[in-house]
């Protein structure tokens, strides 16, 4: 299946959706270890997307991601904003450079998530948005090609959502908890998951 403009204007609609419905559990989630305003900083990024998606889905893929990345810097707030444009940003960026999409995911979706751990300092296991963001991108590489990529990038993201609750918080705001971020899954981590789980299944109902 080819990325075309329609197709992805379809898959941004349903992911920024998505995110928006899930702001209360991702605000409960904040409450618990963070200053509790993942659920409405990311509610306000993705509404600001939904308001631009016509325009942005008309100009060329690349530069529509880059436009995604600008608006999440511009209406997110705290440290999501920059950390998810970033990835938007990036991932941009790298399909400039003569990639094309469905066939080069895992190498944009890999500059996106480089650009993320760049910009928040962090690597897998610190109890981030990271720790899902990073083994999807293992399983984009590992297992590209396999007619049921879709569905193992999804039970990835599930899977690696629910291994940051025991994680000890070494970044951001949970971080200041030290032992007491421990037994909570991570907002960063499972607005993450929300977006990747999102696209999947805009994908399947498009096989």
């Amino acid at each position: 299946m080819s990325l075309q403009p329609e197709t992805f204007k379809t898959l941004i609609k349903v992911a920024a959706e998505q995110v928006i419905a899930s702001a209360p559990e991702l605000t409960s989630l904040d409450q618990a270890i963070g200053d509790g305003d993942h659920g409405t900083n990311m509610k306000r990024g993705f509404e600001a997307v939904l308001n631009k998606l016509d325009a942005i889905s008309e100009q060329p893929l690349h530069e529509a991601l880059k436009s995604i990345g600008k608006t999440l810097v511009m209406t997110v707030g705290g440290a999501s904003g920059p950390l998810y444009g970033s990835f938007f940003l990036a991932a941009g960026e790298a399909l400039s450079h003569s990639k094309h999409l469905p066939d080069d995911l895992a190498e944009v979706f890999g500059s996106g998530v480089n650009a993320v751990s760049a910009r928040g300092r962090s690597q897998a296991g610190e109890k981030t948005m990271l720790d899902v963001l990073i083994p999807v991108m293992e399983t984009l590489k590992a297992d590209a090609g396999r007619s049921d990529l879709i569905e193992r990038v999804r039970s990835t993201a599930a899977e690696a959502v629910e291994r940051t609750a025991p994680m000890l918080a070494t970044k951001g705001r949970a971080s200041f908890l030290g032992s007491r971020s421990v037994g909570h899954v991570d907002p960063g981590a499972r607005s993450s998951c929300v977006l990747v789980q999102a696209v999947c299944a805009s994908l399947e109902g498009r096989q």
